[in-house]
């Protein structure tokens, strides 16, 4: 590719910057775009009733003539959880990616009714050629999730480098380490721009290796004497791995708990990325069938997830395992930001179980997918960019990771922590914020995709805090009486037989605002349920200081 210095690169980030989820991130050159990642995140605690959160495609649908493919950089749903959704805005889309991200996808687009979309899958050292300014490099990685991929991306200006998520994991289990050695070759040619990973900033060191888990999984199993509950990530296939090594030393047979751990692990094992002993599989329906000393379950519910098969166990809900006294749980996983309170419920009732309950902060049962302070040196080091964008982050988390980039010679004018929707055009001079586009939350409740905004948010939470109150009252048509009410129904705001006499008082209430309205010839029903709700909600607001939500129904016979 021609080097053009009239010719600038813009690189525009939609999702993954002052958040954890959500990746997605645009290059674009001249007419031609490609994306990297798709992913979801998921909801906060404010936002009631949402299922995941996309991220705001609506530069691309708009540009999508200008799309020359979607390149992952490993499996996990933040990064490939919203591309069923993009290819419903923008089919046939090119998708490139490792074999088992590709699988994970292909189980996705059956979910999703989208069986004709193609999936390309790479191999690491492959370069694939995408329109007339982009050529993509998929190098081996390492990550919590096997099959992980950097990404280095040659366009007409220069070299655009993205980790992806990473680690630097010297003894990994597949025995395939991060290739280090053509991360350093791209630093010696020279890297125009660097996205890393800056999830673990805050942390000093070196994030340890997967290997010292397998080897806490086999001290614990030599003690336990009865049956052993391992809850972790689905995607966590390498976890898995060792959890199954360790049930095989010790002569455990293993059931498998969560519809997620099922797809995972058989998608895993088409793909070749995870190996099970034959005849060590067992159905969780056949859990009796065993001593108690023979039993391991995988499961779901690290995360304190309510309908996660972990959380219906300690609920009693579990059609298959019903925990005993004496039982051990581990949870091999540490809590998503903004998870704390459920997880500590989830363990909370493990205890009231009177099952041994081993994790994180008593066991070192669980380590990071992420690098850590070192290791983010040491990738800085090797690919020595001009230019540095930090990804993957929380606000604090992307500052952060700035300094530390500055600590290691990159000038902080040559940094930018951008913002989603920045539009940041790079040259070969100069890398700089020009403007932004369109980005933000698309809320995914149910089947709804955008239906739920701010105003019914703020709906649910007013009904969720102070509940509501239906006033309902019948006029005729021709002369504009009352026929029938009113009537008042309570649903979430106080219990009706206790407050009997708050309800008659607001029935009267309701009478005189329409004896107000009819007084008046008032004969537009907005302008009468308008009376309704505010002589209502200053009633109620007086005697016990609540704002339910008023909803006046007006009924013409």
């Amino acid at each position: 590719m021609a080097v053009n210095k009239d010719r600038k690169l813009k690189i525009i980030p939609l999702g993954g910057l002052g958040e954890i989820g959500k990746n997605i991130t645009l290059l674009e050159y001249n007419d031609e775009i490609i994306i990297i990642d798709c992913g979801l995140a998921f909801p906060e605690d404010e936002m009631l009733g949402i299922d995941i959160v996309i991220p705001d495609i609506s530069y691309l649908i708009k540009n999508q003539h200008k799309i020359k493919g979607l390149f992952v950089t490993h499996g996990h749903e933040d990064h490939i959880g919203a591309i069923p959704y993009l290819l419903k805005k923008i089919p046939n889309v090119p998708i490139y990616g490792t074999k088992l991200p590709m699988g994970l996808l292909a189980n996705k687009f059956i979910e999703h009714n989208l069986q004709e979309t193609k999936l390309n899958t790479i191999n690491h050292g492959n370069k694939i050629k995408a329109g007339e300014n982009f050529r993509v490099h998929f190098i081996r990685s390492n990550h919590s999730i096997p099959d992980s991929s950097a990404l280095a991306i040659e366009t007409p200006i220069g070299v655009v480098f993205h980790t992806g998520d990473f680690k630097i994991d010297q003894t990994p289990i597949n025995d395939m380490p991060i290739d280090l050695q053509t991360i350093a070759e791209y630093g010696k040619k020279g890297v125009l721009v660097a996205f890393s990973d800056s999830t673990n900033v805050e942390r000093p060191g070196y994030t340890m290796s997967e290997k010292t888990v397998g080897a806490k999984f086999i001290d614990i199993f030599k003690r336990a004497k009865k049956r052993i509950i391992v809850a972790t990530f689905a995607s966590n296939i390498h976890r898995i791995q060792q959890i199954i090594d360790a049930a095989a030393i010790y002569n455990r047979k293993v059931a498998i708990s969560g519809r997620s751990m099922h797809n995972t692990i058989d998608i895993a094992q088409k793909t070749g990325f995870i190996d099970i002993p034959e005849n060590i599989l067992i159905n969780a329906r056949d859990l009796d069938k065993y001593k108690d000393n023979q039993i391991v379950v995988i499961s779901t519910g690290s995360q304190g997830e309510a309908m996660a098969a972990l959380s219906r166990m300690a609920a009693n809900s579990h059609r298959q395992v019903k925990l005993k006294k004496g039982d051990m749980v581990i949870f091999s996983a540490n809590p998503i930001p903004g998870n704390e309170k459920t997880v500590s419920s989830v363990i909370n009732k493990l205890y009231e179980k009177e099952v041994e309950v081993i994790y994180e902060a008593l066991h070192d049962v669980h380590v990071s997918g992420h690098a850590r302070q070192e290791e983010l040196k040491l990738m800085l080091n090797l690919l020595n960019p001009r230019f540095f964008i930090p990804v993957h982050g929380e606000r604090r988390h992307l500052q952060l990771h700035a300094e530390l980039a500055e600590e290691m010679g990159i000038h902080h004018n040559n940094t930018i922590v951008g913002y989603n929707g920045d539009i940041i055009e790079v040259t070969d001079n100069y890398i700089k914020t020009t403007s932004k586009v369109q980005s933000g939350n698309i809320l995914v409740d149910g089947l709804g995709i955008g239906d739920v905004g701010n105003i019914v948010l703020r709906d649910r939470k007013n009904l969720s805090e102070n509940g509501l109150i239906v006033a309902v009252v019948t006029i005729e048509k021709k002369s504009g009486k009352i026929a029938a009410g009113p009537d008042i129904i309570s649903r979430g705001f106080v219990y009706v037989r206790e407050n009997e006499d708050l309800m008659e008082e607001s029935k009267k209430v309701v009478q005189k605002a329409l004896d107000k309205c009819f007084q008046n010839k008032e004969r537009d029903w907005s302008a009468i349920k308008n009376t309704i709700r505010q002589d209502l909600n200053q009633f109620i607001y007086n005697e016990i200081k609540r704002n339910p939500m008023i909803l006046p129904i007006i009924m013409e016979i």
